[in-house]
């Protein structure tokens, strides 16, 4: 059974059944940029969420980003309530590894974020990111205005005739609106897990092709 959701995602009544309130703590600051993770977030800051494999590296990638105000990793996408960590790998629960994006759009924009998601994994692997198996590992965005829907859409298509000319097959990626998708942040030990563990593992891996979207801030 659990084979079985490795390779599809669970219906409602297949999916775990979840609980009401989340079973952990999490940690009020970020340990690198040192702002807060659940907010609140200064005026004029805008949030997007991005699934591109394991959210340990990808977590980091994009708080090395200048622009960016904080991060922070969770679950989301999927059927299960406050969901763990243990839930979400058993494929029974129907979630990504996501990583929330806190930023500030006068210094990095939306679509700078988005050519950092493309180029930061392959986006045609289904229900994997490199050896890492799983329907959590499968890339989406989850947008957060019509705006973001749109960018994301058109980035989308930018990035498909790059892959195409170089042999890959069709973007798997997942483009839904954020507002019925709860995001469910993750335990204390995964948020800035490859700051606490600098020799961690980190799964991340691009195509090596460059998105023709977006414009990268020195």
């Amino acid at each position: 059974m659990l084979y079985t959701f490795k390779s599809r995602l669970p219906s409602p009544d297949e999916a775990l059944p979840g609980r009401a309130e989340r079973p952990y703590q999490v940690p009020a600051r970020h340990t690198v940029l040192g702002n807060p993770l659940l907010g609140p977030y200064p005026e004029g800051l805008e949030v997007a969420d991005f699934a591109l494999g394991c959210f340990w590296g990808a977590e980091r990638r994009f708080w090395q980003t200048p622009g960016v105000w904080t991060t922070l990793v969770g679950y989301q996408g999927g059927i299960t309530a406050h969901p763990t960590y243990e839930e979400v790998c058993s494929g029974m629960t129907g979630h990504t590894e996501t990583v929330r994006v806190v930023f500030d759009p006068s210094v990095v924009s939306y679509a700078d974020l988005l050519k950092v998601f493309w180029e930061s994994h392959d986006p045609t692997q289904g229900f994997r990111q490199g050896n890492d198996v799983g329907t959590q590992y499968r890339s989406a965005i989850h947008t957060h205005s019509p705006a973001q829907a749109a960018a994301a859409e058109e980035s989308k298509a930018a990035y498909q005739r790059v892959l195409s000319s170089s042999g890959y097959g069709a973007i798997t990626t997942e483009i839904l609106p954020a507002d019925p998708r709860p995001f469910y942040p993750a335990e204390d030990y995964h948020q800035q897990y490859l700051d606490k563990n600098p020799a961690g593992y980190c799964g991340l891996g691009g195509t090596g092709l460059s998105c023709p979207v977006g414009v990268a801030k020195a």
